[in-house]
């Protein structure tokens, strides 16, 4: 294995791109393997830091700039957070394609106390020039640097494919990030008090957009900045395939995405529930995908019902529910979704028939999250039902489970369930446990494994 050829060792790394324990543990192999490792790890360094690491990658930055430069800051005072220096081995910066300055700059403001603006000057420029070329670029909230004029900047983000900024970005800031997003797909805008109106020159600014998040942090409703935004969307209405957002009053942004595959709804503390129904009428005809927190089951069945057959991934969250609301989405989505191959959903036992309908009737299905109630009783009774329904009804291609458990099930209903499975596809079983304590059906799961 630790001889294999370079570009085969690529490709086995690129699977596990997003796992940086196992990429670690690649890392120590011998040099080859540390020398292909090192970009996938360097990829998107700023994601899952935490604590210390935050210092030692500040350090490793640092560590960086030229001997002039460092022995300059350090006679200003600057900490370093280590008594020790030595250049790296791997010129680190050169393999980030994700450039965040939102944690760039939190880590010199927590770690630097004295010229910091004179360090973030020179970490910049570290990371802005002639050797890098960025796909992601992470705005910080009062960025104010005409970002175009620092040398280097074409080239650098000449393959720009997503900018994260908010809506109070100031001109200088905004002027120069207009130059460089012109090849953007994906923007994500963090709407706050005090939008800069002039953000509709950064919108228009790419040739096409695929992916709007829209995410606000304002419990105020700005009117016209909002009709602004409206109209600054719609520019790319026929190529916008992908909306997130957590703003409940867009329904006249979504009725204009006529080609929308993939829509994420979110519900902010300070939205109401009746701001949802808005979307009661609207058409998705070519929606795929449908992931939604804290929205109301009414809300989302209209939408579903207003599809023509080609969700296939439906995923929903954190809203309670009667037991009418709870038949009226299990019917939406057996009735509408044919092609439906995964489905998150809490759902109440009184629907078990409507659950064994949705089983029958979705036979793609392949990936199961079910939520239960955590206010019923009856749990039992539930798991007994629960698990008689999916080994008689489940459709082929499931064999994907995941259950949010709140009372554990009586080991002779997960027995059954296991007899009854036999001679079907080895399934995939994961519980989510409210109880942590239950111990018990591990020997059983054993015994069935074998």
């Amino acid at each position: 294995m630790s001889k294999l050829n370079g570009d085969v060792l690529n490709l086995i790394f690129k699977v596990f791109h997003s796992d940086n324990k196992t990429l670690y543990s690649c890392l120590l192999v011998n040099k080859t393997w540390c020398e292909i490792v090192i970009p996938f790890l360097w990829k998107d360094p700023w994601k899952d830091l935490i604590g210390e690491n935050e210092n030692l990658l500040l350090n490793v930055i640092i560590s960086h700039l030229s001997d002039e430069l460092i022995n300059n800051l350090k006679s200003q005072g600057v900490d370093f957070l280590t008594n020790s220096y030595t250049k790296p081995l791997f010129n680190y910066i050169s393999f980030c394609k994700h450039l965040n300055l939102n944690v760039i700059e939190r880590m010199i403001n927590a770690n630097i106390f004295i010229e910091t603006s004179t360090v973030k000057n020179e970490v910049i420029n570290l990371f802005i020039n002639e050797n890098t070329k960025f796909t992601h670029l992470y705005i910080p909230h009062k960025f104010n640097y005409q970002i175009h004029l620092i040398p280097g900047t074409e080239h650098c983000f000449s393959e720009l494919e997503f900018l994260s900024c908010n809506t109070c970005i100031t001109d200088n800031a905004l002027n120069g990030l207009t130059e460089i997003c012109k090849s953007i797909k994906v923007l994500e805008l963090i709407e706050v008090v005090k939008s800069n109106y002039g953000i509709v020159k950064l919108i228009e600014a790419p040739k096409r957009l695929f992916t709007i998040r829209l995410i606000t942090r304002n419990c105020r409703v700005d009117e016209p900045f909002y009709k602004i935004l409206e109209n600054s969307f719609t520019k790319h209405a026929n190529f916008i395939q992908d909306f997130i957002t957590n703003k409940s009053s867009i329904s006249n942004i979504l009725s204009s995405f006529v080609n929308l595959k993939r829509l994420e709804l979110r519900c902010n503390n300070f939205t109401t529930v009746a701001t949802w129904d808005c979307l009661k009428d609207l058409s998705l005809p070519f929606l795929q995908t449908l992931k939604a927190i804290k929205i109301p089951f009414d809300v989302l069945a209209s939408l579903i019902d207003n599809t023509n057959g080609y969700l296939n991934e439906i995923s929903i969250s954190y809203v309670h529910n009667d037991e009418f609301s709870n038949k009226r989405i299990i019917q939406a989505i057996y009735k509408n979704c044919p092609n439906l191959k995964y489905l998150k959903l809490l759902f109440r036992s009184s629907n078990i028939l409507e659950l064994e309908n949705l089983l029958t009737r979705c036979q793609y299905l392949d990936g199961l999250f079910l939520i239960t109630d955590m206010y019923l009783y009856n749990d039992y009774i539930l798991f007994e039902n629960l698990f008689e329904v999916l080994a008689r009804s489940s459709p082929t291609n499931l064999f994907k489970f995941k259950i949010y458990i709140n009372k554990t099930p009586k080991l002779e209903s997960l027995k059954l369930f296991f007899d009854n499975w036999k001679g079907r596809h080895p399934m995939l079983l994961q519980t989510i446990q409210y109880n942590k304590n239950w111990d018990e059906p591990f020997d059983l799961i054993e015994k069935y494994k074998v």
